[in-house]
């Protein structure tokens, strides 16, 4: 058994923190088929319980992903603060689409509904770090600085 979900008890209220786990333990950010099964067989649930989980949640991925998680929120505040001009510059700093990966496997870009940001939009977060008050010129310190501390490890 994983180590990594032997410290949550094998319920189905702990389904999400394995999840994280597992995906987090996968460089390229992804679940595995084999994650899954796991997932299921040690919390006692059908597979399909789990992949129902698995793919509701749009933290969840089941194909390979960048290093980092870039999500540009999309609702109607941040989109009327400018959401659609941030993620242009984005697809366009970056060379993706949404839902693309970066071709040195930095970065995928994906939308999301709400940040629960409204007070600094438009906003996305990378990772687990929120953003805000976002502009072009914004996105590319923040962008460089997260390519920095890639290279600095």
């Amino acid at each position: 058994m994983n180590r990594l979900i032997e410290k949550y008890a094998p319920t189905r209220e702990n389904l999400l923190d394995i999840l994280h786990a597992l995906q987090d333990d996968n460089p390229h950010n992804y679940l595995t088929t084999a994650a899954l099964r796991q997932a299921a067989d040690y919390v006692g649930i059908p597979l399909s319980e789990v992949m129902s989980t698995a793919t509701f949640y749009s933290m969840f991925s089941l194909k390979p992903r960048g290093r980092h998680i870039i999500r540009i929120c999309e609702s109607p505040p941040c989109l009327l603060l400018g959401a659609e001009s941030v993620l242009t510059a984005l697809q366009e700093m970056l060379e993706v689409q949404v839902g693309e990966t970066t071709t040195d496997g930095a970065f995928t870009l994906e939308t999301t509904s709400c940040l629960g940001a409204c007070g600094v939009a438009p906003a996305m977060m990378i990772d687990d770090q929120l953003y805000g008050n976002l502009s072009r010129e914004r996105l590319a310190e923040i962008i460089d600085r997260v390519r920095s501390s890639d290279e600095a490890r």
